[in-house]
Order: structure tokens, then C-alpha cells, then sequence
């Protein structure tokens, strides 16, 4: 087992800033659409699921900018009821975009993301 030994009888201190976490921005993000008006969401990290999910929303009309690791999304503008093959097909987290959909418009239409690289990850419909 790995170990970190600390001699030297002083006080340690300090700050280390943690990134935020993927897997639960893209859910958030995708319950944005569950309300109207705008969300401020901290601590977005600045990945490629990220900048695709964001793509999945504009295209549905919400209007959303960043700052830094801010992100703003308004989903006043919300009009189209799905979310493009295109954009699904790259990221499986898409798929989470379809329960709020239906909730806030009682329909949408969204594709079954493409393959998975670290194998066979079904979505049970």
C-alpha cells in the first residue's frame, strides 16, 4: 500500500481546488429543461460532453453562456422537442435529455446514442 510519511513537526497548510464532475453536470444540465428561465450551474468542467451537451440545449433554444467554470443556461427560448442524431450519437448522456422533454412538452424525440468503446452499455427503454 502507498503511503505519504510527513516529518518535520510543522502545521501543513493549505488549499487544493477540486474539478467538477462530469457525470453530474450532464444530468444537471439536462434538468434545466425541467424549468424556465435561467440556471447558474458552478464548478462545470471544460470538457468535450460538456460543449456537446451544451449544443443538445442550444439546439433546443436555450441560450447558454459560460464564464470560466460558470455555466449560464435560459431555457425561456425552449421550443424544439428534439435532440439531433448528430449530437446524440457522440455522447451517451443525451439519452438524459429525453424525461425532461416529455415532462416540460408531454413529447420528444430522441435518438439512441451511438456504441460505447468500453463495450455494450444498454439503455433499457
Amino acid at each position: 500500500m502507498d503511503r505519504l510519511l510527513i516529518t518535520g513537526g510543522r502545521k501543513l497548510s493549505g488549499a487544493v481546488e477540486i474539478s467538477g464532475a462530469k457525470n453530474a453536470a450532464l444530468p444537471l444540465m439536462a434538468s434545466t429543461i425541467l424549468c424556465k428561465g435561467q440556471t447558474v450551474l458552478g464548478n462545470i468542467p471544460n470538457l468535450k460532453d460538456i460543449k456537446t451537451m451544451s449544443e443538445v440545449l442550444a439546439n433546443m433554444g436555450a441560450v447558454i453562456s459560460v464564464d470560466g467554470s460558470c455555466l449560464r443556461i435560459n431555457t425561456d427560448t425552449l421550443v424544439n422537442k428534439e435532440a439531433p442524431y448528430e449530437l446524440v450519437k457522440t455522447m451517451r448522456a443525451s439519452v438524459l435529455t429525453l424525461g425532461p422533454m416529455v415532462a416540460r412538452f408531454g413529447c420528444a424525440k430522441v435518438s439512441l446514442p451511438g456504441g460505447c468503446a468500453i463495450g455494450a452499455r444498454p439503455i433499457n427503454l
